[in-house]
């Protein structure tokens, strides 16, 4: 029973990665690249700077999926991006879509192979 239960505890975080995963590449890549900043920041570096300013993954997740809702100049921890790119449009996801990519992102580490990853 106890593996039965680790097993579908493992699964379903599994499935969460791998959503989380899917919603990332098929919404946020067209501007984010994950490594290389074409016409927007690299998402390494969106990933650094807001791991820098909210540690855990929690605040994380909460401040940045607030953000992405209402992108909003004033309340950016990424001015150089915006004064380079412009400010990201409103895009319309439900909460639920942008705090799973947003959690996707803080335990994804770009620089490694990850699912769904591109070379």
């Amino acid at each position: 029973m106890k593996k039965l239960l680790f097993l579908l505890s493992f699964a379903s975080l599994y499935a969460s990665d791998e959503m989380g995963s899917l919603l990332f590449h098929g919404n946020c890549t067209t501007c984010h690249f994950e490594l290389k900043e074409v016409s927007a920041p690299a998402m390494i570096t969106v990933r650094e700077r807001y791991k820098k300013a909210f540690g855990k993954k929690k605040d994380f997740v909460k401040y940045l999926s607030e953000w992405v809702a209402a992108p909003n100049a004033q309340t950016s921890i990424m001015q150089d991006a915006i004064t380079k790119h412009g400010l990201m449009p409103h895009l319309g996801y439900e909460k639920e879509v942008i705090e799973e990519i947003a959690a996707y992102i803080y335990d994804t580490d770009f620089t490694q192979q990850h699912p769904n990853h591109i070379p």
